[in-house]
């Protein structure tokens, strides 16, 4: 099987941040990753303890924001250098992964 060893990241927040459009106009103008994907939680929490969930009655706008990204270990160790004073201690977190290739 052929494949390529890449670094896969995740970067946790949520909306009441309002970093997202600043995190993805870095990735995507600046750092020109391979791809970025937003995903919309509908519950969770954190280091608060505070639940965030949706429901109909509660149209929270603080809901979690997981970003995940990944390219070569080389491109995201400078993205993970870059995006350090805009993601919190202990919201970021990589790994390493396989992709077909």
């Amino acid at each position: 099987m052929n494949g390529e060893t890449i670094t896969m990241v995740r970067i946790y927040l949520s909306e009441g941040e309002a970093q997202l459009s600043t995190l993805m106009k870095r990735l995507h103008d600046w750092e020109k990753l391979r791809g970025v994907t937003v995903f919309r939680g509908i519950s969770g929490f954190g280091a608060s303890g505070d639940i965030h969930t949706w429901s109909l009655v509660n149209l929270s706008l603080d809901l979690p924001i997981v970003i995940e990204f990944f390219d070569t270990p080389e491109k995201v160790e400078k993205a993970i250098e870059h995006l350090g004073p805009l993601v919190k201690p202990g919201h970021l977190v990589w790994w390493s992964v396989n992709v077909n290739s």
